[in-house]
């Protein structure tokens, strides 16, 4: 087989197998400019179709990695991450980045814009005014260094053909595949140079894998590609069937973030998930012995304020406002309108389907359609009412903040359609259903 790109997407449209010199090929290809935008989604959904074997994920993440500059560090402590498969509400990274560093860890986090119905954590970043999400490699090194915590983008140096074909995944109906997904993670944070890494695999109607064993194959692979890479990992299946948070959008979940770290708001899922992630990196970074110790830990940064220190820091440091935590209602944006959403009658809230809420926060304008959409950060849902809730005249499924009534009904119909309600009771099931590949 020749090395021309469209020999190569064939191959792979076809069922065949890739060797390592043409996933290289095409990737050098993909970074240089040689191979088109038309090309990289063909590539993307021979790959959806046809699947890749382990070795060529390998191969394609290693190729992404290598595409940009590859980290090394110096620092007196071991250099953690998290990562997220995505979902709706899902504001963990804002808190366990900073929680983390305050227990000693340092957390160089590489993060991606919102990918379909989910949101991403570098547009809630973009909401802080002169928050710089994307600086140069030196900037993102001494933040680090001298915070313990620096949440950002992609450069253009770090896995810059992973950046491009992110891209187009979005816009392709190629999100979903186990091998891209774990190819474009793994990518950047091997780029990053990190020491240990937790997935926080979601699955449920909010997140990308419906069920749970179709999350555990993607937790697997993630485990056995990251760890056959040299990179020690472990994974938790996290539950996705109505939003983590009860905001979505971005400077709302900012806003909420900001709330959790204060004091303010701690809501029992979302705090379980940030603990137990935060909890696995400090077992994977040896700065704990036991399970118990780490969560310990991470309770006392976070209830302390220390998490909220070193989250003001690093927003200081990477260009926001020095009195951001005090006062960030007034440098996020407002959306115009603000109003209530009802159900259509009371009763308990039993099901969720989490994913229409993401897709009405990106019609408000919290997301996109295309890679070039410009993000409205005002705009989301805020205290979404969570499964097992009594919704009724007094208690509304939602507050929708809109830039328009028209938008504000739209959101409002997605809503009620999103929501199952009925007298019986209800209850979520299990907020974190496994760990795989987990230290202890």
């Amino acid at each position: 087989m020749t090395l021309l790109p469209q020999e190569i997407i064939r191959h792979k449209r076809d069922g065949g197998t890739l060797d390592p010199e043409h996933i290289e090929h095409f990737i050098e290809g993909l970074t240089a400019g040689r191979v088109t935008e038309g090309q990289a989604a063909s590539f993307a959904m021979a790959i959806f179709f046809q699947g890749l074997s382990v070795p060529e994920r390998v191969a394609l993440t290693r190729a992404m990695m290598n595409s940009g500059t590859v980290l090394t560090w110096d620092l007196p402590g071991p250099v953690l991450d998290k990562h997220s498969t995505g979902g709706v509400g899902d504001t963990v990274s804002l808190a366990l980045g900073p929680a983390v560093a305050a227990c000693g860890g340092y957390v160089p986090m590489i993060s991606g814009r919102g990918l379909g119905h989910t949101g991403g954590t570098l547009d809630k970043f973009d909401s802080i005014p002169g928050y710089v999400t994307q600086p140069d490699i030196d900037t993102f090194r001494r933040v680090t260094r001298e915070v313990g915590c620096a949440i950002i983008g992609q450069t253009a140096d770090l896995a810059p053909a992973d950046k491009r074909l992110y891209a187009i995944r979005d816009v392709t109906a190629t999100v979903e595949s186990i091998d891209l997904i774990t190819a474009s993670i793994l990518s950047k944070k091997l780029a990053a140079g990190l020491q240990g890494l937790v997935m926080d695999v979601k699955f449920g109607t909010g997140a990308f894998m419906n069920n749970a064993e179709d999350a555990r194959k993607l937790a697997e692979s993630l485990v056995l590609v990251a760890n056959g890479a040299g990179l020690p990992t472990s994974a938790l299946l996290t539950d996705m069937n109505e939003s983590l948070a009860s905001s979505a959008g971005n400077a709302v979940e900012m806003a909420y973030a900001v709330d959790y770290l204060t004091g303010q708001r701690r809501e029992k899922r979302f705090h379980e998930v940030t603990v137990e992630l935060s909890a696995e990196m400090l077992l994977l970074g040896k700065l704990a012995a036991t399970i118990e110790e780490a969560r310990d830990r991470i309770e006392r940064a976070i209830s302390s304020g220390k998490a909220a220190e070193v989250f003001q820091r690093m927003v200081v440091a990477l260009g926001g406002p020095g009195d951001f935590l005090e006062r960030h209602k007034a440098h996020l944006q407002a959306a115009p309108v603000v109003r209530d959403i009802h159900a259509e009658h009371a009763g308990v809230v039993q099901k969720v389907a989490a994913r229409g809420i993401g897709v009405a926060v990106v019609a408000l304008g919290g997301g996109r359609t295309r890679p070039q959409d410009p993000i409205d950060h005002a705009v989301g849902l805020t205290e979404l009412a969570a499964i097992g809730e009594t919704v009724d005249a007094h208690r509304p499924l939602a507050i929708v903040h809109a830039r328009t009534e028209e938008a504000a009904e739209a959101a409002a119909r997605a809503v009620r359609a999103a929501y199952v309600i009925d007298a019986g009771k209800a209850g979520p099931g299990p907020t974190i259903l496994d760990r795989i590949g987990a230290t202890a």
